[in-house]
């Protein structure tokens, strides 16, 4: 590799390192601009759309709150910056990808698109399941227990970050999958060693669950559960990887 570098000592291939670094962080930074721009007209709309598994819930009469003045400006904005991000991860995925394949081998490089590929979709998924399938039911269940004579009044802030917390939750979660093929594909752990841990993994996804979720059991629950239905899936995908990646290492040691 060394032989390639360009004359002139170890410093240019670096700075030709960084310099790209800068063009794809630039790069990447470009494509969540340019579906921010779009996104900010209809910012109103989004959060909107975000609050509906509050408001289709609350009495007739009831909205939400904003004790900030500046809130109901800046936080639909925030809601559509971070949307923009959410829906450029597979460009800026693309731009992380597109710097780092040059160092990799031919066989990493066709497990890392299948993964970067993978783990913006679980993501997304995790995202989804949050929304459509929990929400609901945990205003369901808040609003259930709500004292006689207290109205549920949420502020617009306060309600962004409770939703935000639960979807990063919800789509990590759904990386555990990605993350048992790594550990599995680079040999820290194995299949055998995971099945066998079966009952500490079970016990731990509750542990977390109730960390990262918020404080009430449907969440925590289904969080925990989910996890621990993925985790299963990811000791499947990593057993046929593993035992694929094995099946070429015989055929080359059987030809020297």
């Amino acid at each position: 590799m060394g032989d390639n570098f360009p004359a002139g000592g170890g410093e240019q291939p670096l700075l030709a390192h960084l310099i790209e670094l800068r063009q794809r962080l630039l790069s990447a930074m470009t494509g969540v601009l340019l579906i921010f721009l779009p996104l900010a007209f209809y910012a109103q709309k989004i959060y909107h759309f975000l609050a509906k598994p509050l408001l289709r819930l609350l009495p007739p009469g009831s909205a939400m709150i904003a004790t900030e003045v500046a809130s109901p400006f800046f936080v639909p904005f925030k809601l559509a910056g971070l949307l923009a991000f959410a829906l450029a991860l597979p460009w800026v995925l693309y731009q992380l990808w597109a710097f780092i394949a040059p160092g990799l081998y031919r066989n990493e490089r066709r497990l890392v698109v299948p993964l970067l590929m993978s783990s913006t979709l679980l993501f997304y998924g995790g995202v989804s399941f949050a929304y459509f399938i929990i929400l609901p039911r945990i205003f369901q269940f808040l609003l259930s227990v709500t004292p006689e004579g207290v109205s549920m009044m949420t502020d617009i802030s306060k309600y962004l970050d409770f939703v935000l917390k639960l979807f990063v939750a919800f789509g990590l979660a759904f990386e555990t999958p990605v993350a048992i093929v790594l550990l599995c594909w680079t040999g820290f752990l194995t299949p055998q060693q995971l099945r066998s841990h079966r009952d500490y993994v079970l016990v731990g996804v509750f542990f977390v669950a109730a960390i990262l979720t918020p404080p009430d059991v449907i969440s925590q629950v289904s969080l925990a559960l989910s996890t621990y239905a993925l985790y299963e899936v990811g000791i499947l995908w990593a057993s046929w990887l593993v035992r694929n990646k094995s099946v070429p290492a015989a055929h080359d040691s059987e030809n020297i």
